[in-house]
């Protein structure tokens, strides 16, 4: 019995209908042409420590004992857009905030965030609860990104705000890694911006 497709030919997908999906993660990636794989990244790494890291820090936990998160605005403004600013004007990199990308009918829609470096793209979709469908729609623009932007490899980060994860795509291979370590904020802010450095500098191995 041939198996039931997930997404139907003369459809039109965003990037949210993916986090708004039920199916397996790797099943919906899979007719998309790409693979899915769950392990532990070795992710490119900045040793150069933020000037403002301790300010940075402080200012974070002051955040979370003023103000309720209990929705994905507060999140974006009090938790993961003070960290990417920070990371962006240390790196001298860009931010374009729902930035729009049109690749197919099944590859369209806003990114929350697009950090622009000297070498690398990263990507950074803030979902206020759920980084298990939220890594989905990451892949899926990442999917997207690999389709317009000449590289080999792109990094992209899933937040709830007061924990990160990360994913990778091998545009070659056609494969998404997605990480299985999770970096909390702010006890792991050095390890999470160095990462974020890291990448957008394009300092540390790629493997």
């Amino acid at each position: 019995m041939s198996k039931v497709k997930i997404l139907q030919e003369g459809q039109s997908y965003s990037f949210r209908s993916y986090f708004e999906m039920s199916q397996e993660p790797d099943e919906i990636l899979a007719e998309l042409g790409y693979s899915l794989v769950r392990s532990r990244l070795s992710l490119p790494k900045s040793e150069t420590r933020l000037e403002r890291l301790g300010e940075l820090r402080q200012r974070l936990e002051e955040t979370l004992s003023i103000i309720s998160l209990s929705n994905e605005a507060a999140r974006r403004e009090a938790l993961v857009f003070p960290v990417l600013l920070e990371v962006a004007r240390f790196c001298q990199g860009q931010i374009r905030i729902e930035y729009p990308l049109n690749v197919s009918p099944w590859l369209r829609g806003n990114l929350d965030y697009l950090l622009r470096g000297k070498n690398v793209l990263l990507v950074v979709e803030a979902k206020n609860d759920d980084l298990s469908r939220g890594f989905t729609q990451l892949a899926a623009e990442l999917i997207a990104l690999g389709e317009v932007e000449a590289q080999e490899i792109l990094y992209g980060a899933i937040t709830i705000g007061d924990a990160w994860r990360f994913g990778r795509l091998d545009v070659d291979t056609k494969a998404i890694s997605q990480d299985i370590t999770l970096y909390r904020v702010p006890d792991d802010l050095e390890d999470l911006t160095g990462i974020l450095l890291g990448i957008l500098t394009n300092q540390g191995l790629l493997l």
